[in-house]
């Protein structure tokens, strides 16, 4: 691919500045939209099984927007449809009502995301690259596919274990027959992931889901790969072309093909090495404004990507949840502390009873203790804890400094 000469150049810091403004973290967030709002600006908020201070999925409007409550984070990703009813007649079939109108879907994109339900349409592509997949990992027995189609039609919606188990076996990957019917059935988009009740998805046919004007799959691989593509230079402020790709999970190749005419315009950064692409509207203005102190989940679009992340910031960051305990050097599921537009810190939290603890803390120099002290009182106070304590700092000379910050903001 022939990259167009940049017309702008961007110096470190701008392009920083941008990316905090993107992903909502740099001005007044706009409180009106709330969580559907940063749903829709983000394009994709992903999932994760991990709990610890709370989901990853309830943690990003969180970083966001402050204390906003968890089940109004629920409430505003999913619209629970009402309970399945059966006909009074004795010879009618019985059928599930219709839900109330959808905020969002659960798919495949930069993982298992929350999407807005307005970019189904823009999926297509990847449903059809599943249909058209030679191969599976699980077998599917005869008959269990048109089966769980049935059921979800006339019982609809239902979890796993509502369509007869999820597993065959304790073993976590030892899916059931009709957990892979319906799993494929979710991948092939004839049906839905339409809420998590209990971390389970529950499913739904798509006919029924998914509002009709969005109920198709008419755009071809080109138009959708462009959308997106554009999304994720929205939703980045400015990237590379590896970072545009990762946003959505797109190959280099799918981005190279339509990049040009995706509506971002080609730039310059400082110290990148590498060709960037900017959203045109993010040029447009300076990106001024209060910058968010907060505690960042491992599964944050800020930081998704360990390369954009070490570039933009200078900060290298893994989740170490699947790490041998032993060989961990910052903790289970340490948090990343955003202040002032720079990662200053991290934090391995816990909670015991009221009290959340910080398992260990790593502190950027003496001046990130009152931003770390403030982001552990606020996530604290956001999770119905009324103590922190800390039991460990990579600086021990540090550790009374932050107690007594704590102190003082905690009253």
């Amino acid at each position: 691919m022939t990259t167009p000469r940049p017309t702008t150049e961007l110096t470190a810091d701008e392009a920083r500045r941008i990316a905090l403004r993107a992903q909502g973290f740099l001005g007044a967030p706009d409180r009106r939209s709330g969580v559907r709002g940063i749903l829709r600006h983000l394009g994709a908020v992903q999932l994760d099984t991990i709990s610890v201070l709370a989901r990853s999925h309830e943690l990003i409007p969180y970083a966001r927007l402050g204390a906003v409550g968890r089940k109004t984070i629920e409430n505003a990703y999913w619209t629970t449809a009402p309970e399945p009813t059966t006909a009074t007649a004795p010879t009618a079939a019985p059928t599930a009502p219709p839900p109330a109108d959808p905020h969002a879907f659960e798919y495949w994109s930069h993982a298992a995301c929350i999407l807005p339900i307005e970019e189904w349409p823009h999926f297509a592509f990847r449903r059809r690259a599943y249909r058209n997949r030679p191969h599976w990992n699980h077998e599917l027995p005869d008959g269990i596919y048109a089966q769980v189609i049935k059921q979800l039609r006339t019982e609809g919606p239902l979890t796993a274990t509502d369509l007869g188990g999820a597993k065959k076996t304790s073993d976590w990957w030892d899916w059931s027959g009709t957990k892979v019917a319906v799993e494929r059935a979710l991948m092939y988009g004839e049906v839905v992931c339409v809420e998590r009740r209990g971390w389970k998805r529950v499913y739904d046919l798509a006919e029924r889901a998914i509002p009709d004007p969005l109920l198709h799959d008419e755009l071809d691989d080109t138009e959708c790969v462009r959308r997106l593509v554009r999304l994720a230079g929205q939703s980045l402020g400015v990237g590379t072309r590896a970072d545009i790709a990762d946003y959505h999970r797109l190959k280099g190749e799918q981005v190279d093909a339509v990049i040009a005419d995706s509506g971002l315009v080609p730039v310059t950064v400082e110290g990148w090495g590498k060709p960037a692409w900017a959203d045109p509207t993010a040029l447009e203005t300076p990106p001024r404004g209060r910058h968010r102190t907060t505690l960042l989940s491992p599964f944050d679009s800020l930081i998704w990507e360990r390369s954009r992340t070490e570039r933009i910031f200078g900060f290298t960051h893994r989740l170490e949840a699947y790490v041998p305990k032993q060989k961990r050097v910052y903790g289970y599921f340490a948090m990343p502390v955003l202040s002032g537009g720079r990662l200053v810190g991290r934090v391995d939290p816990a909670r015991e009873g009221r009290t959340l603890v910080a398992k260990q803390v790593v502190l950027n120099g003496p001046k990130a203790v009152t931003s770390v002290a403030q982001a552990l009182a606020e996530a604290a106070s956001w999770v119905d804890c009324t103590d922190v304590r800390v039991e460990r700092v990579d600086a021990p000379d540090l550790r009374e400094p932050l107690a007594k910050e704590l102190s003082r903001i905690l009253g």
